[in-house]
């Protein structure tokens, strides 16, 4: 049989006869790669302006240290009471603003006002005694000048009599009676002047001062100050502006101890930023440069201010338990210092609460080259 040769269909090889031969094509040259000089130029100066421009940044940089570890801070001062009690009246509540002056809670004040009776009662006393003590002084003076007067009498009949003796006209005997007499008067002396030498003492060793000026009235009348002072502060009131906290344990009938904590004023007249900079950026930073102080609670408002004062250690030298880095497994850490920053003027109290998160920016005055190359100028 014949074989019939069909057509290729589209697409399909082409057959080829048995008698074709087919000879090889002949071998090509491998073309060379063109070198691109622009890529080894990029190659080149793609690092080159990164280094470059790095260094203009870094050099012309460092003007303003910055840091985000940074809070506000308030005075907060721990209310007490100074005497012990039951209270008997609260007048505040929770986060409650009050003012210089205003009562906080008062305190039962009848065993106050019964001791300051009791003081003056003791005043009166005192001053009762020391008028007795002028009165003694008087007698014991006038029992000095009758003793006196008497000795210059027994004295004078000694003197006589004596003379008699001395003369011849009477007996040396006779002197025993005006002597005996004499010695008595002048014992009678002695012992006047020491009653009045003990009445002076009494009064202090002046016989003219004011009652109220003798030890023992002095005595009672700071007596009498302490329980008018003990009797006013069964009312505790508000040393400063600002706002009341932690009162939960502020109840009527509850009974306080002198110098317990019962809650706590933060003053809102006075706020400042503590702003924790790493040691490594203190270099450029000094007391009276001004600074930016952004609040996160409050975007968009930054609060001007100035460095007042620059920590004297880290914060973990003043830890309960600072850290023992003598130790074989140490690790650098860098530490940071605490900053203090003013405020320039008064900042609303209804803006800042202490504790707030915020971010200080400081102006060095100069870059990183001007301090390198010693051209930076004060501020």
């Amino acid at each position: 049989m014949n074989a019939h040769a069909k057509e290729p269909k589209p697409g399909e090889a082409t057959p080829v006869a048995a008698n074709e031969v087919t000879s090889p094509l002949p071998p090509t040259e491998p073309t060379k790669k063109k070198r691109r000089p622009g890529r080894l130029l990029l190659m080149v100066s793609v690092p080159l302006l990164l280094v470059v421009g790095g260094g203009y940044f870094y050099l012309t940089g460092g003007r303003f240290e910055e840091t985000d570890n940074a809070y506000v801070q308030q005075a907060k001062v721990a209310l007490s009471a100074d005497v012990a009690g039951r209270i008997t009246e609260v007048d505040v509540s929770e986060n409650m603003m009050v003012h210089a002056g205003d009562e906080i809670f008062a305190i039962d004040p009848e065993p106050y006002q019964i001791a300051l009776e009791q003081a003056n009662a003791a005043l009166g006393t005192a001053r009762v005694n020391v008028e007795q003590l002028k009165v003694a002084y008087a007698t014991a003076t006038k029992a000095l000048n009758a003793a006196n007067e008497v000795l210059a009498i027994q004295q004078s009949k000694f003197d006589r009599q004596n003379t008699l003796v001395t003369q011849g006209i009477a007996s040396t005997a006779t002197l025993d009676d005006p002597k005996l007499a004499l010695q008595q008067a002048q014992n009678a002396v002695s012992t006047a002047q020491q009653q009045v030498d003990n009445a002076a003492a009494a009064l202090g060793g002046n016989a003219d001062i004011d009652t109220d000026a003798h030890p023992a009235v002095k005595t009672a009348l700071a007596a009498v100050s302490l329980a008018e002072r003990n009797l006013a502060k069964t009312k505790v009131v508000a040393v400063t502006d600002g706002v009341i906290s932690q009162v939960a344990s502020l109840n009527v009938g509850q009974f306080v101890a002198a110098g317990t904590t019962i809650a706590s004023l933060v003053e809102t007249k006075a706020s400042w930023v503590e702003a924790n900079f790493k040691e490594t950026q203190l270099a450029g930073i000094r007391v009276g440069m001004k600074a930016d102080v952004a609040v996160d609670a409050i975007p968009g408002k930054p609060i001007e201010g100035t460095v007042t004062s620059i920590g004297a250690a880290t914060g973990s030298e003043f830890s309960l338990i600072p850290a023992q880095n003598a130790t074989g497994n140490w690790v650098k850490v860098t530490q940071r210092i605490p900053v203090r920053i003013d405020f320039g003027h008064a900042v609303p109290a209804d803006l800042l609460r202490s504790g707030m998160s915020a971010v200080v920016s400081v102006d060095t005055g100069a870059n990183t080259l001007e301090r390198i190359t010693g051209e930076a100028k004060p501020l």
